[in-house]
């Protein structure tokens, strides 16, 4: 069977060995890249026949869950499998708790990985050890994922650029509309997250954050987070 796998990772070395991986240990298989969310989004408006997203936590455009939750709400036929490098059994539970079908490691090795696409493409979870009774979202914290997931595609892509300290007449540039047009976003993002400016917005999208690795162990098969 052909598979269609979403690789999104801003580190080339660590695509190149999904690609390796997966071409070697895996027939049919059909992997495509990206190295941010927004770049993401593009695939999938395009093409979202997809068997399978596989999801860096630490890239541009990726607030920790958010970008997460957001696949979720809007492609919940499409599983996304988790690759970091963090190995915290709280932030894989998190993860997994968001609707992650799996997690995997960055540290993994290749047997492993192949392994774990493997049994979410069958349809099972996969996780590098069992998650039992983590509990780790306080409240607030799973009203924001909800507001968050209630953003559409474009209020979300609206939202990223936001984060990343762009204005409105630059989204607007890099989006190819008007000015009010994300002005319009602007104003529905607030009100969805309940918020009263882009400064408030921002901060919402960092409540799904989480501490970025210090370092990580490469080895032939990983790259450096």
């Amino acid at each position: 069977m052909n598979y269609r796998i979403l690789v999104a990772d801003d580190h080339p070395l660590f695509r190149a060995a999904i690609n390796q991986i997966m071409s070697v240990q895996l027939d049919g298989v059909v992997i495509d890249e990206t190295d941010s969310v927004s770049g993401l989004q593009a695939k999938l408006e395009e093409n979202q026949d997809a068997d399978l997203i596989l999801l860096d936590l630490h890239m541009p455009g990726a607030q920790g869950f958010s970008a997460l939750v957001f696949l979720r709400n809007h492609y919940p036929d499409i599983p996304v499998v988790v690759i970091s490098a963090q190995e915290d059994p709280v932030v894989i539970g998190r993860a997994m708790q968001f609707g992650a079908a799996g997690f995997i490691p960055k540290s993994a090795e290749p047997k492993t990985i192949k392994h774990a696409i493997e049994t979410v493409l069958g349809g099972d979870l996969w996780s590098p050890e069992p998650v039992t009774n983590i509990n780790e979202r306080s409240q607030y914290e799973q009203e924001m994922a909800e507001k968050l997931a209630s953003l559409t595609p474009s209020q979300f892509k609206v939202l990223v650029m936001m984060n990343e300290g762009l204005l409105n007449k630059q989204i607007a540039y890099e989006l190819e509309v008007s000015e009010a047009t994300i002005k319009a976003h602007a104003t529905a993002i607030f009100q969805k997250l309940g918020v009263r400016n882009r400064t408030q917005a921002v901060i919402a999208l960092h409540e799904l954050d989480i501490e970025h690795p210090a370092h990580v162990a490469t080895d032939d098969t990983n790259s450096d987070q």
